[in-house]
């Protein structure tokens, strides 16, 4: 049985993840009105990629006899400086996300409950990719700040990004 600490903490992730979704949906609206759609579709499949992570999470829940409790969701950021502003703030985002799961990781540890050790590797893993995957970006934007066309060129490579729920995640 999920201590009643595990599974708060659970709960708040889940309600951290919808949040991760809403910040990227921002995100992407902020790269669509600076007709940015290669950057947007970037940030719409990291969305989807988050509310995949919740409800990860809100299964989880569920199947360890828990109950979810949704809360209120924050107003995300809308304003950035720049493309360049708008995925570093992605990533110190993914960081923060990252803080969380080994802190959740932590908590399970501490309290041996092994099945949340297990489903917490899967994230620790995700965020290992998620983090590499902005600074891969950040690098590219920062080469290509006194280059246009490049940043047309990465705007482009975006634009084919698809989400494919992972088959080695159960949801």
């Amino acid at each position: 049985m999920i201590s009643e600490r595990l599974m708060k903490a659970l709960n708040d992730q889940v309600n951290y993840e919808f949040y991760s979704s809403y910040s990227y949906l921002a995100m992407a609206a902020y790269a669509e009105a600076e007709d940015l759609n290669g950057f947007a579709n970037f940030f719409r499949v990291q969305a989807q990629e988050e509310l995949f992570h919740a409800m990860k999470f809100y299964d989880y829940i569920n199947q360890m006899d828990g109950r979810v409790i949704l809360q209120q969701i924050d107003k995300p950021q809308i304003e950035f400086d720049s493309v360049l502003h708008l995925f570093e703030a992605g990533y110190e985002h993914e960081k923060t996300v990252t803080q969380r799961i080994y802190n959740l990781t932590d908590i399970a540890t501490e309290e041996r409950e092994h099945a949340t050790i297990s489903l917490l590797k899967w994230f620790i893993d995700e965020q290992v990719e998620e983090e590499s995957s902005f600074k891969s970006i950040i690098t590219k934007l920062k080469r290509s700040e006194s280059n246009p066309a490049a940043l047309y060129m990465l705007d482009d490579e975006l634009a084919t990004r698809t989400f494919t729920p992972p088959v080695d995640a159960q949801a």
